[in-house]
């Protein structure tokens, strides 16, 4: 049925549970993990009046996010240890989250994504909107949704 599980996971407690749906579901069906971490762009000062200081900027919150996904790779490759589930992480880049994750299950040859949602309705989900929603709306491979 599904031999490849992308697992967006932004580093928060809902992104974990639905890490660890996909490791037991994994393991029952003897397929492997991808995690995929996001570092957004740095959205410092638009007009980049201080240029130098905006180099700076950019420059220190790329090492800080680079850091903090290298670190949430780690703790699921731990995770999938201790649920003897192989997984792969990595970390990409890029200004749209939903896209890249997209990208990656195309990319990787994925059956199967599995993220969180935060469960927002009504104005406030059309207002914030939701990568999770964004990937539902756009993504071909099929896509489950966990709620904490």
């Amino acid at each position: 049925m599904f031999t490849h599980i992308l697992v967006p996971h932004d580093g928060s407690k809902l992104s974990e549970a639905a890490l660890t749906h996909a490791l037991k579901l994994a393991k029952s069906l003897s397929a492997r993990i991808s995690v995929l971490h996001v570092v957004t762009d740095f959205t410092g000062d638009p007009s980049n009046t201080v240029p130098l200081l905006a180099t700076t900027a950019r420059e220190a919150f790329q090492q800080r996010a680079i850091g903090e996904a290298e670190s949430i790779l780690s703790r699921a490759r731990r995770l999938g240890n201790a649920h003897d589930v192989h997984i792969e992480g990595h970390y990409l880049l890029a200004a749209d989250p939903f896209k890249a994750i997209i990208d990656e299950v195309e990319r990787r040859h994925c059956d199967l994504v599995v993220m969180a949602s935060h469960g927002r309705r009504g104005l406030s989900a059309m207002l914030l909107g939701s990568e999770t929603q964004k990937v539902l709306t756009h993504c071909q491979t099929p896509v489950l949704v966990v709620r904490a």
